[in-house]
């Protein structure tokens, strides 16, 4: 059957734009449900039957499927080949071919178009489902913002996108009303599934609603430095919140009623639009179930409770003129202490208890011992916090946890390669002994022609070296680029070593030396220093002559 292309897509277009629905997904919906309405059309579930929509070349074929026999024994599955031969005369059939048994679209019966029809709406409802799903799974327990579309008296119709949710009177906040247009938040209780799809489960009057509310509002509770331990809640009439602080320096129910109630009061100003605002009572969440009785009945003054932690009972002893603020309005107040601990509360008059003589603990008494219990907490924090700084000093930042400094390293008993390089020149020349010999002879006749003087003259040194200038030039050129760090840390230890001795340190090698001058400078040098010494001693030296060295440069 041909079918109008144009007309298909822009219907495929507008569902995927309303529903949310992908195209192969419908188009996929409208085989399965297309096959299904076919089969039972020619006689039931277990026909062979094929159904192809082809948009390119804009066909739809429903055909049923038949295996031609000798011998039929099930007319749904089987033909013979004489009764295929009479349906198609244009070809001839043998036992083991397929035979085809085409449809008309046109010529189906209504009721089979109804049935197409209803599987439709199942599949778009399964797909909304599993889209609602995965768009809303994540904002359980969240708030959600939505436009009122519809409003009576049983409820309203609020659009959130691309659905609409409907939030019935039992989950509004006693006698709120809404204006069609307005926008409210709403707490996501939970996604539900059922026979009409699935749906998104709203709520303002549970207690969810309020927590998420505080958790938006006061920035503490937000970033996790204080924790709302537990609520009771009836909505429209009152709260109770009992909170507690990570930071032992926080005052939990101080930091949620923010400076002249500002924080607090934001949140009671999203708590319905009618006659009567609900109240909240931040209290702070107490270790010792005493103290917390007593902080859940606020704002009655409280003397003294009885509590029976294994029965999970409690007997409150409140002064005379509180008992009504203890039970509160209908009982209210009671009610949500109840609920907010967890434990049975029996309440009694000062005066009642006194006479019956009834033992309990004040306020005093249990004040101390929390204030003992939030010593202990401030000692532990500021020993924690102790260590955490320890261990902070200890690593440098931007080091790896587990760094270890490199040691101090000892160049004592390292070889150094200038030194050695030195020796091995001095070893792979060889220096004769008789020139040693000559030139302490040449010595010992010039301290012989040396005139006696009353005073002793300046000790000269001469400097010696253990080869020759071009083969120290040598081994400086090949060893310069490398050794250069090794040789400076040398010089600068044994500079270090001469200052320490205070005294010039000339070092000797074991093998034979040669001297750097002739006999015949060594000779001009003794005689000069013997005119010098002489000078100095028969009259004082004139500096002026040193002056032209500085007026030249």
């Amino acid at each position: 059957m041909a079918i109008n292309v144009n007309e298909i897509n822009a219907a495929l277009e507008q569902i995927e734009i309303n529903k949310g629905i992908s195209r192969e997904r419908v188009l996929e919906s409208l085989k399965e449900s297309m096959t299904k309405a076919f089969k039972k059309s020619v006689g039931g579930d277990d026909a062979l039957v094929n159904v192809n929509i082809d948009l390119e070349k804009g066909v739809i074929e429903m055909y049923q499927i038949k295996n031609v026999v000798a011998d039929v024994e099930d007319d749904l599955l089987e033909i013979s080949a004489e009764d295929a031969h009479e349906l198609d005369p244009s070809k001839k059939y043998k036992v083991g071919d397929e035979f085809r048994i085409y449809a008309n679209i046109d010529e189906l019966r209504k009721a089979i178009v109804l049935t197409v029809k209803n599987l439709m709406k199942q599949k778009f409802a399964e797909a909304e489902k599993e889209i609602l799903h995965e768009q809303f799974k994540d904002k359980i327990n969240t708030l959600i913002t939505g436009r009122v579309e519809q409003y009576d008296d049983r409820g309203a119709s609020i659009n959130i996108g691309r659905t609409s949710v409907y939030l019935p009177r039992k989950e509004m906040i006693k006698d709120e009303k809404f204006a069609i247009g307005e926008n409210i938040k709403l707490f996501v209780n939970d996604v539900a599934t059922g026979t009409k799809g699935a749906h998104i489960v709203v709520s303002r009057a549970s207690e969810g609603f309020l927590k998420a509310l505080m958790t938006d509002e006061i920035h503490d509770i937000y970033d996790g430095t204080i924790i709302i331990k537990a609520l009771a809640r009836e909505a429209g009439e009152r709260s109770k919140v009992a909170v507690y602080s990570n930071d032992v320096n926080v005052d939990p129910a101080g930091a949620c009623i923010g400076p002249n109630g500002s924080r607090i009061q934001k949140v009671v100003s999203q708590l319905g639009n009618g006659s009567s605002k609900e109240k909240i009572d931040i209290i702070s969440y107490k270790d010792n179930a005493g103290l917390y009785i007593m902080e859940a009945l606020k704002p009655a003054r409280v003397v003294g409770v009885k509590v029976d932690e294994e029965n999970k009972s409690a007997v409150v002893v409140v002064k005379d003129d509180s008992l009504s603020l203890a039970i509160g309005r209908k009982g209210v107040n009671a009610r949500l202490a109840v609920k907010l601990t967890g434990y049975n509360i029996d309440i009694k008059i000062e005066s009642d208890a006194l006479n019956e003589g009834l033992e309990f603990q004040t306020f005093e008494e249990l004040s101390s011992l929390d204030m003992e219990e939030r010593a202990r907490r401030v000692m532990e924090a500021q020993r924690e916090a102790l260590v955490y700084q320890n261990k902070e000093e200890t690593v440098l930042p931007g080091l790896p946890e587990g760094y270890v400094a490199p040691q101090e390293r000892n160049y004592e008993d390292e070889s150094n390669d200038f030194d050695t390089a030195l020796e091995e020149v001095a070893e792979s020349e060889e220096i004769s002994k008789p020139v040693e010999e000559k030139k302490e002879e040449v010595s010992e006749e010039v301290k012989a022609e040396e005139p006696v003087k009353e005073e002793k003259a300046a000790p000269s040194t001469s400097v010696k070296t253990t080869t020759t200038l071009e083969s120290l030039e040598k081994a400086l050129e090949e060893d310069s680029s490398k050794k250069e760090k090794k040789s400076s840390y040398s010089k600068r230890k044994k500079k270090t070593e001469e200052k320490e001795n205070d005294a010039p340190v000339i070092t000797h090698a074991d093998g034979p030396r040669m001297s750097i001058y002739t006999e015949e400078e060594l000779k001009e040098l003794e005689e000069e220093e013997n005119e010098e010494s002489v000078e100095r001693d028969d009259e004082d030296i004139d500096y002026d002559e040193y002056d032209q060295y500085y007026d030249e440069d």
